[in-house]
């Protein structure tokens, strides 16, 4: 299948679905240090990435219409910070609103199928009726807004339409926790497919919190992994009822266990400044700033507008010290293999690890198109 991308940052979405089987045709990323990244792996003949043809560019100034007809599949991420909780959150007002062009994109290629992700607030009471209308055009790309006019007369306007749905269109808050990912990250997941294809379905975890509960608690398997001494399991709190229910059940659950921080960061060591594995000082936790504990999947990478946010993007070890994540350790929390190397600051790095898409989450999400589309039944087929 053939993919273009556009918002695609320094490659955590293009990876997963490139593992997927998607031949990217294009990507498109406007910020030059995220460019940088990918066209120096691509030099280094990293596998997948030697064969990603990147472009420098602002997404406005595409005319996408020449590439009708020949996308399977267009992807790609709007910057989030127009809707993240820590922004201005100006969303639609912001002039770093994307997705009116991601619509325009669909609108002038017409893809077999497309995947967008996003943060969770964008799903939030602020931000919903923006998502709705998102939605409706992702449908109906054809129902352009008029000049002047409002998102809600537009979406109005499209709702009263009769014209049947161009895409169909499904959308989720997924965590990559639960499709293998060391991080617990939530994204929100918009699916699209052409109509006359089989119509896309909301992706179902791989991985999940209590398989990880019943390996680190009722059987000890994951502490053995690890070469430690099982551990009592919490007293109190809902993870304590937690483990007494599944140790009650004596089954255990049939998904794969959560990855954690020390699962990602296993057989790495200290940093010890080879391969993008370089000490940072200066970690300090204080109130709401605590770092990632080691026997849970990590939270979420951070990115600031400024810099990484402080307290942020650390690894609280057993001792309760604590320390930055070195940037091959956050890029293991993205899912980029090891020989994926980042040629800028660790600063201006971990900003675009805190905004990359989990490997595993976009991989899962593009083979579960791939499948509808590929394997699916045409409504046309079944007609006949």
């Amino acid at each position: 299948m053939k993919g273009v991308e556009l918002f695609a940052g320094c490659g955590g979405m293009a990876m997963g679905l490139s593992r997927a089987g998607i031949v990217h045709a294009r990507l498109v990323e406007r910020d030059a240090d995220a460019v940088a990244t990918v066209e120096h792996n691509k030099a280094r003949g990293i596998a997948h990435v030697a064969h990603w043809p990147i472009t420098r560019q602002d997404v406005r100034t595409i005319d996408w219409r020449p590439w009708r007809g020949t996308i399977d599949l267009l992807s790609g991420g709007p910057p989030c910070q127009p809707f993240g909780i820590g922004g201005k959150k100006r969303g639609h007002q912001d002039d770093r609103d994307m997705w009116p062009e991601a619509v325009r994109a669909i609108r002038e290629a017409r893809p077999t199928a497309f995947l967008f992700e996003n943060v969770r607030n964008l799903a939030s009471p602020t931000f919903r009726p923006y998502l709705h209308w998102i939605l409706a055009c992702l449908r109906h790309p054809d129902i352009e807004r008029r000049p002047g006019e409002s998102h809600a007369a537009h979406l109005a306007r499209i709702e009263r339409s009769r014209q049947t749905p161009a895409w169909h269109v499904v959308w989720q808050v997924a965590n990559a926790a639960d499709f293998g990912a060391a991080q617990v990250r939530h994204r929100v997941i918009i699916q699209g497919v052409a109509a006359g294809n089989a119509p896309p379905v909301t992706l179902e975890p791989t991985h999940s919190r209590d398989r990880l509960l019943w390996d680190q608690f009722v059987t000890g398997s994951y502490w053995r992994r690890h070469g430690l001494p099982p551990r009592a399991a919490p007293e109190d709190g809902p993870l304590a009822g937690r483990v007494r229910l599944l140790r009650r059940s004596r089954t255990p659950p049939a998904w794969a266990p959560w990855l954690t921080l020390r699962d990602a960061i296993a057989g790495l060591g200290p940093p010890d400044g080879q391969r993008d594995h370089l000490f940072q000082p200066g970690a300090r936790t204080y109130p709401g700033h605590t770092g990632s504990p080691l026997d849970w999947p990590a939270k979420a990478l951070k990115a600031g507008d400024h810099g990484v946010p402080g307290g942020e993007n650390m690894i609280r070890f057993d001792d309760g010290s604590v320390r930055y994540l070195t940037v091959r350790e956050a890029a293991r929390l993205v899912g980029l293999p090891d020989d994926y190397r980042f040629p800028r600051s660790w600063t201006e790095t971990m900003r675009q690890l805190g905004n990359a898409v989990p490997v595993p989450l976009a991989e899962a999400a593009a083979r579960a198109l791939k499948g509808r589309i590929e394997g699916g039944t045409r409504r046309d087929e079944a007609a006949e």
